[in-house]
């Protein structure tokens, strides 16, 4: 195989004094060829080479307001079903007034029916508060007060400021008072019959009845 003259070696010649030619001038150190240059970076808020234009500013409104929904179009109305009707609580239903029984004679009964108001009295009680009703012979006050007529005796009654006294016979038109107390001091057993029911039903709170046990068991039942 024939041989090749070996080729000249290029070395880097090290930077330092410049070569001197063959002629005896100093040629001059050749200098780097520029390469590309870089990009530019694009300015802050102006798009780069080959990037696209923006479009157009957008027009907005006041406030960058939303562009409204379109509304549509309003159909036929619907009836809306009425609520239904909630059923009212039923009437509270007054409570029957407790019953006090104090056993005495037909000639005890009014006596003992002043002793049970002197107790209510002195418990607090206010006078208007109470209503005597006797089935005998009336209150000896009520008589007296009779005396100067029927409008002033129940006149009395309306004021609501004092003990009223009144026969059984007249509880119907008595006005309903806290504490009601019947004297069975007379009468016959049917009258009794009669105002024990009516003074219950003038009684707000308390019924006392001042009269004999077994008649008054016989007449309204053992239950009274």
């Amino acid at each position: 195989m024939p041989l090749l003259p070996e080729e000249p070696q290029i070395h880097e010649s090290v930077q330092g004094p410049r070569a001197t030619s063959a002629a005896g001038r100093t040629a001059p150190t050749p200098r780097p060829v520029p390469g590309p240059r870089p990009a530019a970076a694009p300015r802050p808020g102006r798009p780069g080479p080959g990037s696209a234009r923006p479009g157009p500013p957008v027009q907005r409104t006041p406030r960058d307001a939303a562009k409204p929904t379109p509304t549509p179009a309003a159909g036929p109305a619907v009836e809306q079903p009425a609520p239904a009707a909630v059923p009212s609580a039923p009437a509270a239903v007054p409570s029957a007034p407790q019953i006090q029984l104090i056993p005495a004679s037909v000639e005890g009964a009014l006596d003992a029916a002043e002793e049970a108001v002197d107790l209510l009295l002195d418990s607090g009680r206010a006078p208007g508060d109470i209503l005597v009703l006797t089935t005998g012979e009336q209150h000896p006050w009520a008589a007296h007060e009779l005396s100067f007529g029927d409008a002033a005796y129940w006149a009395q009654h309306e004021a609501g400021d004092d003990v009223f006294y009144a026969s059984a016979d007249d509880a119907a038109r008595a006005a309903v008072r806290p504490v009601v107390v019947v004297a069975l001091n007379g009468g016959t057993d049917a009258q009794a019959a009669t105002a024990l029911p009516l003074a219950m039903g003038r009684a707000g709170a308390l019924l006392i009845v001042c009269g004999d046990p077994q008649r008054i068991n016989s007449v309204l039942g053992a239950g009274v």
